[in-house]
Parts: C-alpha cells; sequence; structure tokens
C-alpha cells in the first residue's frame, strides 16, 4: 500500500482516475486532478507547503516533489511528465511539460508552456524558461524553440502513455484510488 498521511491534520486529496504505485509516498498537502499517476518510489512531500497537480500529470519512478516551508509551493500545470528521478521542488511548471529523467528544477523557477526540460539538466533557482522551449545543461539555458512536432510527437505522446500504462495497473471494476 502507498504511503498516505495527513501533516497538520490536511490530507492529500485525489482527482478521478488516479493511479498511486503500491510504494508511492505522498504527504500533507497535495492535490492531484483527474488522470495523474504516481509511480514507484516517487516522494510528493506537501508537508512545508502546498504541492498542487493538474490533470493528465504523471510523476514518475523516484521523482521527488517537495517545496520550500514559507516560501515556494509547488504547482504543476496539465499534461505535464516528470520523468524517473527528477526532483522538482518549490516552482511552477505550466501546461504541456516534459520533464527529463533526472532532472532538477530548483526554487522559485517557472518552466513556461510547451516546453521540455532535458534529461539531467539542472534548473537554478529563479530561473524563467521560455514557453516553446527547450533547456538543457548545467546550468540549464535554452538550445532551441520547440515545433510543434514535437509538441505532439514527444510532450503529448509521453503523457498519453502514462495515462495508458497506469490503466494496466487497474483491475476491471476499479473506478480510481
Amino acid at each position: 500500500m502507498p504511503v498516505i498521511l495527513p501533516v497538520k491534520n490536511v490530507w492529500p486529496e485525489f482527482g478521478e482516475n488516479t493511479f498511486i504505485a503500491p510504494n508511492a509516498t505522498i504527504v500533507g498537502d497535495v492535490k492531484t486532478g483527474a488522470d495523474c499517476s504516481i509511480w514507484f518510489n516517487a516522494v510528493i512531500r506537501g508537508d512545508v507547503n502546498f504541492i498542487k497537480l493538474g490533470n493528465k500529470v504523471n510523476v514518475q519512478d523516484g521523482a521527488i516533489l517537495h517545496c520550500t516551508y514559507e516560501k515556494c509551493g509547488t504547482l504543476i500545470g496539465n499534461n505535464v511528465s516528470i520523468g524517473h528521478n527528477a526532483i522538482v521542488h518549490g516552482c511552477v511548471i505550466e501546461d504541456d511539460v516534459l520533464v527529463g529523467m533526472g532532472a532538477i528544477i530548483m526554487d522559485n523557477a517557472h518552466i513556461g508552456s510547451n516546453s521540455i526540460i532535458a534529461a539531467g539538466a539542472v534548473v537554478l533557482e529563479n530561473t524563467r524558461v521560455e514557453p516553446g522551449s527547450i533547456y538543457a545543461g548545467v546550468p540549464a539555458k535554452k538550445v532551441k524553440d520547440i515545433s510543434q512536432e514535437k509538441i505532439k510527437g514527444e510532450i503529448d505522446r509521453i503523457a498519453n502513455n502514462y495515462l495508458t500504462y497506469s490503466s494496466w495497473f487497474k483491475t476491471p471494476n476499479e473506478e480510481g484510488q
């Protein structure tokens, strides 16, 4: 069973059709939209501030979502994929974003819509990622604009795939968690 705990009497809340892997950890002021998936060994810690996920967000294996006490909550838009072992901390991620495997997004960063944060990239505190761009490297810098084909072919494809994958773990009579 996943670890789902309150912090200061605030329980996580989950939208319709949300898949939570049996060893995920979700605590405190966490809210998900519909059609989300929280995968194996993912940790979402809303203990010191809020974490809000929009619709069709997937938090892949080993990813960590956290925030900063009395400073930065974490706000994630719709149709966002957070790759394996990524760290998302006290930032804003707009709609239609792919955060690559092992990427780190730090406090008060703002990731514009239709963007990709490359695998292993480190988005420093207070960075503003332009909508429709790819950022890569350490520290992350803009490497190019994203084409409409890349938005459909990568960002949408991965988010839709994870919605499908989560359905494989549900029994025929299960309506969500």
